[in-house]
């Protein structure tokens, strides 16, 4: 079984698979492509993943590859928790510019799904957070993009307290998305 909520962007999923606890802890699928296809989610997943972040406040974002090597992405946490954020970069889109957010976290046992088109980010609410994504297509450094975590165009509602966010020295140089541009256009990825 395989809870899936639309958020406020309904290409933006946020998925619970069903877990199964006894004594000894749980078990429960991450992923099953024929349940995934049932529910209408037919991508074809190639590669997985991983990162640590070590410090609390860490922010991851927010990225994406542009055509043709973009990606969906399903995001789940292995430990800790985030605050997760997929934002709408497709030009024409009716949510062109808006964002939405998630927590998840090992506990919560929760996923999002943010499909191509969207710019995506996260902020680690814990120390030591491990976070596990698949993604549609392989890593491609000459397409692979950043635009700033606080774009004032956004206004991302990021939960870091006052704190100032762990960045890398990417994602604290990144240009805002007018700056940038974005590579999609809402009518090429409905074809």
């Amino acid at each position: 079984m395989l809870e899936i909520r639309p958020t406020a962007i309904p290409e933006v999923l946020e998925l619970e698979p069903r877990r199964f606890s006894d004594p000894r802890g749980f078990f429960g699928e991450t992923f099953n492509r024929d349940r995934f296809r049932e529910a209408g989610i037919t991508i074809d997943w190639m590669q997985d993943n991983q990162s640590l972040s070590r410090e609390p406040f860490t922010l991851r974002g927010l990225h994406f590859q542009a055509p043709p090597f973009a990606q969906d992405k399903l995001v789940r946490v292995l430990k800790g928790r985030v605050f997760d954020v997929a934002v709408d970069i497709r030009e024409g889109s009716a949510s062109f510019g808006q964002w939405v957010g998630r927590e998840l976290s090992a506990e919560a046992f929760n996923q999002l799904l943010v499909p191509k088109g969207f710019a995506h980010g996260f902020l680690t609410l814990e120390a030591d957070t491990e976070v596990l994504y698949k993604v549609s297509a392989p890593y491609s450094r000459e397409h692979d993009r950043s635009i700033r975590w606080d774009d004032p165009a956004f206004a991302i509602d990021w939960p870091n307290g006052g704190n100032a966010p762990v960045l890398s020295d990417k994602d604290s140089e990144a240009p805002t998305l007018a700056e940038a541009g974005s590579p999609f256009s809402i009518g090429d990825l409905q074809t």
